[in-house]
């Protein structure tokens, strides 16, 4: 829990200054065609995305900051 909660509000904040530039609906397949999801998705997968990447620095950090046995 020590990681889980300081990744998830930091999670949030990156969404929403992602999300306060980029539209949803304008996301494209690697250039391809359009994401057919809804805007609902799209928000919750990438919020999922951005929570789990900052919790696995959060954890890698904590990891290598532990003292050596």
């Amino acid at each position: 829990m020590l990681i889980l909660w300081p990744a998830f509000l930091m999670a949030g904040v990156l969404e929403m200054l992602v999300f306060a530039v980029v539209d949803p609906m304008s996301l494209h397949w690697f250039g391809a065609e359009p994401i057919a999801w809804s805007r609902s998705a799209v928000y919750s997968v990438t919020f999922f995305i951005f929570w789990g990447v900052i919790a696995l620095a959060g954890a890698i950090t904590r990891l290598l900051e532990s003292p050596a046995a």
